[in-house]
């Protein structure tokens, strides 16, 4: 208990001036604790780890205000801090990647005034879009993530590729999956320093679909061996004959044609598919690293059971996951005590 005095109609609280605390506020200190917790799990999880942790008994709408609060303000600092013109110097080369996964979105619309909101939500998914970056042959990696566009997703793309030394003369091997968004982003962010490759798992996704149409359970295991070496040494061509050679009839509608899909989806990517000199320089072929970042930045917190959010919360979210998995946290709580001081 607190002994408070006052002196010209004006309470005053020598603890909390000593202390550096306002009553009912959250300390510095508190308030990292209380965005630590819920940055990692829900934030009912949170508030019951405060409590047997430290002892602390602090409402769940508490850990989510001061959470929330601290995202957003990671996602401006992230935004002031962006560069927008590439260093002279640079290291060698860079990998980086780029893709989107959805999350569960909610929204609630300002029509009803009145009464309980909730009642007229709408419920979605929405895709968030995760970039990352990485010099070759470094295991750590630079991530930024959004849920605004994909100009914006490629200006985070960018942004990875000259946090981790891209500059003038930086080689860049850019792996996806493919998607439209995403190409047209490596070529307009990051110009001809850039060469993009198809995700050779995506590719052979298609490749085994259509196995099962050409040669059969029996004979799938060789037949897809064999088409994916003719594309490591480029021999698309080959790939290409073939499969026109199995096409399903015209009649037959495009989702019980996978053969057709499969040439559709090679023809149409064919400047992407150079797996021979990727493979000759060392690089990656598979996009297995965004995928991981997928399920361990993004999907690990904002796909929980029964989690749904509002699109601006989701994004600052996003800002705060990818600041921890940065190796920036000490960081932030180092300028924010610097900004209090």
């Amino acid at each position: 208990m607190e002994q408070v005095y006052r002196r010209g109609g004006h309470e005053w609280r020598p603890f909390s001036l000593a202390a550096g605390v306002k009553c009912r506020g959250y300390s510095l200190g508190l308030q990292r604790v209380l965005t630590d917790f819920g940055a990692d799990g829900s934030f009912e999880d949170g508030a019951a780890k405060v409590k047997e942790h430290y002892g602390i008994e602090v409402p769940i709408s508490a850990v989510r205000a001061i959470t929330l609060q601290h995202a957003m303000r990671m996602r401006q600092e992230q935004e002031l801090k962006r560069e927008s013109q590439w260093p002279e110097q640079g290291v060698e080369q860079v990998i980086a990647e780029t893709d989107g996964c959805l999350v569960p979105i909610v929204v609630i619309p300002d029509t009803e005034k009145r009464g309980d909101r909730r009642r007229c939500r709408q419920v979605d998914w929405q895709e968030a879009r995760l970039s990352l970056a990485r010099p070759d042959g470094a295991v750590s990696k630079q991530y930024q993530a959004t849920m605004q566009s994909a100009d914006e997703a490629g200006a985070q793309l960018l942004d990875c590729v000259i946090a981790v030394g891209g500059g003038v003369n930086t080689k860049i091997h850019c792996v996806g999956d493919g998607a439209p968004w995403i190409v047209n982003q490596v070529q307009e962010k990051l110009g001809e320093s850039a060469t993009y490759l198809i995700d050779f798992y995506h590719v052979s996704e298609y490749l085994s679909a259509a196995a099962d149409q050409i040669v059969g359970p029996a004979g799938k295991t060789a037949w897809l061996h064999q088409q994916q070496e003719r594309l490591k040494h480029n021999r698309v061509s080959e790939v290409l004959s073939h499969l026109r050679a199995h096409q399903e009839p015209e009649e037959i509608a495009d989702p019980q044609a996978p053969v057709r899909a499969c040439e559709r989806y090679l023809r149409n990517r064919l400047p992407y598919l150079d797996y021979q000199h990727a493979l000759a320089a060392d690089l990656p072929i598979g996009s297995g690293e965004i995928e991981s970042g997928h399920r361990s930045v993004i999907q690990a917190r904002l796909k929980l059971s029964g989690a749904w959010w509002k699109p601006a919360n989701a994004d600052a979210m996003l800002a705060l996951r990818t600041l921890r998995a940065n190796g920036q946290w000490n960081a932030y709580w180092d300028d924010c005590r610097q900004a209090a001081a």
